[in-house]
């Protein structure tokens, strides 16, 4: 079985977890936007801990055992309120214990660096945060650009050279979209691998917390921890797989850096062996109303706290929630029906190849100032970049977006995603696009 350990630390001190530790500690200190909460004291314990072990000659740790890692606002840590990226729950009473992944995260000997920044309540794939500010995407931060979300302030912890991983949500694309847009790769797995208990709900069907790192290995060591499973990833050469590229709506509309950079990955996947596949797949964009029923569920969530206190809320985010006190328990349940038949019929056309391959999202990552001046143009922008992940949320599959642009650029997301439990294949397809994307 194939191993993949998380990068050690380079850091004063040579490989001392407890000197990397301490430099992510002040970096986290002295970063903008990117952390709601800091936990110095036990991330620091975690690392010590770690290099002692090491130094006695104990049992090989774990993947992640002393190494900085980050947890989006959303998930439970004991003794303190779940804010979500939100200030109407700062009074709400304190977690009484962990969330699941944050406790798997803990039995790795994970050093916990902190909770970070994202879109309030996980609605919507821009980023913006009105309350806690916006961090801007390490890619470029003379222009200011959004880092993408909801995973906000996880992707610019990882991307900013703070943590070497991230654990965050996808209900829509909030792992992949600040992936793609920070030149990152997220992980999305199959919804039920990993449980989803003390995390605060953005939609019950279609939360699935994940990770990021900077390469598929790393996210591969991250889903054992988080998932508590090792999955059996074959090798696969690229050479013959099977890649379809749908021609239908997931590539309308692509800006032409994204446009550009997609076709010389294709280019590059063709010349080592790949075979490039072009599907109509005409059922794709009826994926759309079916998400309806996530704002459903959104608004059962928070339907009294909006009543009591919708005006603490970011008005984006609110009117977003609202919506879905339109829909019926009777258009509930046709949603939820139609969705079935939907995904039988793409699981049907999926099954003719090893992988989909598409651009994550179709836009570089837009300007912070231009998005926070016109609702406009937010709205836009945040239906553009959660277009093509979306549709794997919908599809209850699995996917990873994987950087493949030129050094220097902007950064580009490559999906590849299959369906429900296609996760060892995904991977292993992942890694085989990797090995060609990264040589010079």
């Amino acid at each position: 079985m194939t191993t993949f350990p998380l990068p050690t630390i380079n850091a004063p001190g040579g490989n001392s977890r407890q000197a990397g530790i301490e430099a992510s500690l002040h970096a986290a200190a002295q970063s903008k936007s990117i952390f709601t909460r800091l936990y110095p004291e036990a991330a620091t314990a975690a690392a010590v801990y770690a290099d002692d072990m090491q130094a006695a000659g104990a049992a090989p740790l774990s993947a992640i055992a002393g190494l900085p890692v980050s947890i989006k606002d959303l998930l439970d840590v004991a003794g303190e309120p779940t804010l979500a990226g939100s200030v109407v729950l700062k009074d709400a009473a304190p977690a009484i214990k962990d969330a699941a992944v944050v406790s798997r995260l803990r039995r790795a000997g994970a050093a916990i660096v902190g909770k970070t920044n994202m879109t309030e309540f996980a609605f919507s794939g821009v980023g913006l945060n009105p309350h806690y500010g916006t961090a801007a995407n390490p890619a470029d931060r003379q222009a200011q650009r959004i880092p993408g979300g909801s995973s906000s302030g996880a992707a610019v912890s990882v991307a900013a050279g703070i943590c070497v991983a991230a654990i965050g949500s996808d209900t829509g694309g909030s792992i992949r979209i600040p992936a793609a847009l920070c030149g990152l790769t997220g992980f999305k797995p199959t919804a039920r691998r990993v449980p989803a208990t003390g995390a605060l709900p953005l939609s019950t069907t279609l939360d699935t917390i994940c990770a990021m790192a900077h390469t598929v290995g790393d996210c591969i060591a991250m889903d054992r921890i988080i998932a508590d499973k090792v999955l059996d990833i074959p090798v696969l050469p690229l050479k013959g797989l099977r890649l379809a590229v749908p021609q239908t709506l997931m590539l309308d509309d692509l800006d032409s850096h994204v446009a550009s950079t997609f076709a010389r990955t294709l280019s590059r996947l063709s010349a080592a062996g790949a075979v490039i596949i072009e599907a109509t797949m005409a059922m794709l964009p009826d994926y759309r109303p079916l998400g309806m029923f996530s704002a459903a569920e959104a608004y059962a969530w928070h339907r009294q706290l909006l009543a009591s206190r919708e005006t603490g809320y970011d008005r984006r985010v609110s009117k977003r929630i609202k919506l879905g006190a339109a829909l019926s328990a009777a258009d509930y349940i046709d949603l939820h029906t139609a969705r079935k038949r939907w995904i039988a019929a793409m699981e049907a056309e999926f099954s003719l190849f090893d992988a989909v391959i598409m651009p994550t999202v179709p836009i570089v990552a837009p300007l912070i100032a231009e998005l926070e001046a016109s609702d406009d143009a937010f709205f836009a922008a945040n239906s553009l970049l959660l277009r093509n992940t979306a549709t794997i949320n919908i599809l209850d599959g699995c996917a990873i977006s994987i950087p493949c642009h030129e050094a220097g650029s902007l950064p580009v997301g490559l999906s590849i995603a299959g369906t429900a439990n296609a996760d060892s294949r995904i991977l292993a397809v992942a890694l085989a696009v990797e090995a060609v994307l990264r040589r010079s």
